[in-house]
């Protein structure tokens, strides 16, 4: 009897939580990360105070979930690809990391991360600790679980992750810094990290 009751207010308790990051996102960009109140927050998000604050304390906790929250990957995709074929396997993780990188508030965290730094460097660490560092550990995970079965040779994994991310990246995210209405159509995105599986596959393949 208590499954009804208890789904119903997890379901509530989770808008609730996407309201609240929303609306900060929002805020953030819009009034910087100084000049954002949580009282502000809850407003915007149509929730109480002792809502917000009993799900993010302190202005810091509420840019971590951010953070957290839009470097995450469903389960499901964040599953490790199958060892023993570099080449499928790098094609899963690169339209995944392609996924991510062009959701909307992921463009959003790094404008905020970017004009927030020089006054509030422990953004910038949030991001690569909480976020990035995260996601480059899994895909460092992978390389090394391929050189353990013998398919690629590599020495530097934290060389090998970086220039694979980096690939893909520096056409798919970094443009859009700079240029607000760079978006590439998805089949320049899929080539894109077809060509980067082909220069991993060249420079560490085993065979």
């Amino acid at each position: 009897m208590m499954t009804g009751p208890s789904s119903y207010h997890r379901r509530v308790a989770e808008q609730k939580r996407e309201a609240i990051l929303g609306a900060a996102t929002r805020l953030f960009l819009d009034s910087g990360y100084a000049g954002t109140s949580l009282a502000k927050v809850a407003e915007a998000a149509g929730v109480s105070k002792a809502t917000l604050f009993k799900q993010f304390p302190t202005k810091a906790a509420l840019f971590d979930a951010i953070v957290t929250t839009s470097w995450r990957i469903g389960e499901e995709d964040g599953a490790q690809p199958p060892v023993g074929d570099p080449v499928a396997g790098l094609t899963v993780i690169g339209r995944r990391y392609v996924a991510l990188l062009t959701r909307p508030d992921m463009a959003d965290l790094f404008r905020i991360v970017i004009a927030e730094m020089p006054r509030f460097p422990e953004l910038a660490e949030a991001q690569f600790n909480r976020g990035k560092m995260p996601y480059f550990e899994s895909v460092r995970s992978y390389l090394e679980a391929e050189r353990a079965a013998g398919t690629i040779v590599v020495d530097d994994l934290d060389l090998a992750a970086t220039q694979f991310l980096g690939m893909i990246s520096n056409y798919v995210f970094w443009p859009q810094m700079l240029l607000p209405h760079w978006a590439p159509d998805e089949a320049s995105m899929d080539h894109v990290v077809d060509e980067a599986v082909l220069m991993m596959r060249a420079r560490y393949g085993a065979g």
